[in-house]
């Protein structure tokens, strides 16, 4: 999802500086950036890419500050907050999917900066981007964030703050029951898609969506829907077994399908 963020904002002639956990992490985004402006965007003048390890090393003064971390609040606060130290951005975006941009925002000292922009995946083919407006979010902050979406080309939804907003909510509750039809035996994960795919005209089924997604992605929005909503959120035991086996779908080699490329 960072990889796709950052050739976007190439693509429309944004310099960036991503900045990854370790020097290996760096070189697969950086291949990934590269391949994606050079062939699926084929940019004619996109922006200038840099990449760092940390924000201190970075030394530049960027005018916002987009963070694609895991789903995991604690780490996305701390991320958060050290780039508001280091770079006092005017804009200051989560792309988180679930969790509330009110508590991400309690660690901030300008919290009226920070603003939810849900990017979709992959996001050079996805047209929407979700704009989440927490309780102390400007007025200003939600225009310089509707810029953006527009400069990229994106269809803006604006949502009020709360845990999985407004796609996520939806979607991860498809996707869990899908996971327990398949627990069950109720049908086959092809069968389960196709269903979704002929029936509904979803141009994607959930079992294969949420292997595109990342299993442990899903299990960690399961976990922060669970505590926000209660029950019926709670993550199914193929999805647990599943992530701690390794089988976290495209990126792993198998998940619900094999992907063997």
């Amino acid at each position: 999802m960072g990889t796709g963020i950052v050739a976007a904002l190439l693509d429309v002639g944004i310099d960036v500086d991503l900045v990854e956990t370790d020097r290996s992490a760096i070189e697969r985004a950086n291949e990934r950036v590269l391949h994606l402006v050079e062939s699926v965007y084929a940019s004619q003048n996109p922006g200038e890419l840099a990449v760092y390890t940390s924000f201190v090393e970075s030394r530049s003064t960027p005018d916002m500050v987009v963070e694609a971390v895991p789903e995991i609040p604690e780490l996305k606060s701390e991320v958060l907050a050290e780039a508001e130290r280091v770079f006092e951005p005017a804009l200051l975006a989560t792309n988180t999917s679930s969790i509330s941009v009110n508590t991400l925002a309690e660690g901030l000292r300008n919290p009226e900066r920070l603003v939810g922009l849900h990017f979709f995946n992959p996001v050079h083919r996805m047209e929407l981007i979700e704009l989440v407006v927490g309780a102390r979010t400007s007025k200003e902050t939600v225009e310089l964030g509707q810029e953006l979406v527009a400069l990229l080309g994106k269809q803006p939804v604006t949502v009020s703050d709360s845990p999985g907003f407004a796609s996520t909510r939806l979607g991860i509750t498809l996707g869990l029951e899908a996971i327990r039809m398949l627990e069950e035996g109720v049908a086959a994960a092809e069968d389960i898609d196709r269903a979704m795919v002929l029936g509904y005209g979803h141009p994607v089924g959930p079992l294969r969506l949420t292997d595109a997604i990342g299993l442990d992605v899903r299990l960690n929005i399961a976990r922060v829907m669970e505590r926000a909503y209660g029950e019926r959120f709670r993550p199914p035991a193929l999805l647990e077994t599943m992530v701690a086996e390794g089988r976290l779908g495209r990126k792993s080699g198998e998940g619900f399908y094999l992907w063997p490329n």
